[in-house]
């Protein structure tokens, strides 16, 4: 059930400074800026040859990053992002198991336009988990 790792998100104040670090020293890919206002945040993504990092930084007040960041001054990792074949059986099978889905459990159009869950980070060792349909 579970795919591969799609991205590892790190919140900060401002993205696209945050990502320019990588291409900097990295040499990698950057995308641009894109607001995700349904989601409270804007998002800039790095690709690696094997992952991609998301800089997610708040976009509004009501944001969860912001208020992440209150609480995480410097930013940091927010949230790990896994491929499931089936984001409807996925949610079931883990609902089942005893994982908590954030929300009304309805799966909404993520960053990459395909649909997204988060699960509770106290039922995955304190990792906020989203997983996003392959």
């Amino acid at each position: 059930m579970l795919g591969r790792l799609n991205h590892v998100a790190i919140a900060a104040r401002d993205a696209e400074k945050a990502a320019k670090i990588y291409g900097a020293a990295f040499g990698a890919d950057i995308s641009a800026a894109v607001p995700l206002p349904e989601h409270g945040v804007i998002t800039v993504f790095v690709t690696l040859p094997n992952t991609k990092i998301e800089f997610i930084q708040p976009f509004g007040e009501a944001s969860p990053i912001a208020r992440f960041l209150e609480r995480n001054a410097d930013g940091g990792i927010h949230h790990i992002c896994y491929e499931v074949p089936d984001i409807i059986a996925a949610r079931d099978t883990l609902i089942k198991e005893g994982a908590r889905v954030l929300g009304d459990g309805v799966p909404r159009i993520g960053a990459h336009g395909k649909p997204v869950l988060f699960l509770h980070p106290k039922d995955f060792s304190g990792a906020l988990v989203e997983i996003e349909q392959a």
